[in-house]
């Protein structure tokens, strides 16, 4: 295992950046705010707990309250363009820096795509380098599921994205950064796993990761020195 002094090495000299998105490069969880728009937040928000605790598969979690929830075409444009996603302080800086220096930035999610491709848009961010969940919608706009064949719509999927961006990119060192369980469970393959607990704090998470942060200044230092 890496020590906390490698894995700084390790970040200031990565080819790749991955972010999960909800509550790491946005404040807030994207899919209860898509239930409490759909005016469901309370029943949906109790699923979300009982996932994170690990107790139902990231899939079966996904199915059963995107099950609930039934968000139209309609609904999704709406919650973007009435309630957009707020970036978390110091995350464009980040960003920025990074691409200064060539590194390839990735949005690695377990949310969704027309949300995601949105946050990627405002960090210049390209849409090639976003993997999320994609909502399916009838011709009439109506919720048709979602695309279960994405890498992330499964447990450990965002482990498989970063296996498949270093086979495609021939990357030596990629950093994820997360405040999640599904984001630590990335490292291996990730090379270094840095956890983020600006807008949430996963105990679990908290304890197990060596590198853990508060704010993304943190980061921005490492880069500076």
């Amino acid at each position: 295992m890496a020590s906390l002094l490698e894995m700084k090495e390790i970040f200031r000299n990565a080819d790749a950046v991955c972010f999960d998105v909800d509550s790491t490069v946005i404040r807030e969880e994207g899919i209860d705010e898509l239930a409490k728009f759909c005016g469901v937040g309370d029943a949906v928000a109790e699923m979300t707990r009982r996932a994170m605790g690990g107790t139902v598969t990231f899939k079966a979690a996904l199915t059963a309250r995107l099950g609930l929830i039934r968000p139209s075409y309609e609904q999704v444009q709406k919650l973007i363009s009435d309630n957009p996603p707020q970036l978390t302080p110091g995350i464009r800086e980040l960003v920025s820096r990074l691409h200064q220096r060539g590194v390839q930035v990735f949005l690695v999610s377990g949310g969704f795509q027309s949300i995601v491709e949105h946050v990627a848009s405002q960090l210049n961010i390209p849409t090639a380098n976003v993997f999320a969940n994609r909502l399916k919608f009838y011709f009439n706009g109506e919720y048709a599921g979602f695309d279960e064949t994405q890498p992330t719509a499964e447990s450990g999927g965002k482990g498989k994205v970063i296996t498949h961006l270093k086979e495609q990119f021939q990357f030596k060192k990629v950093v994820m950064i997360g405040d999640g369980a599904t984001d630590m469970e990335a490292c291996p393959p990730a090379d270094c796993f840095i956890g983020f607990g600006g807008n949430v704090i996963r105990k679990q998470v908290k304890e197990k990761a060596k590198w853990y942060i508060t704010h993304f200044d943190e980061l921005l230092k490492e880069l500076e020195e």
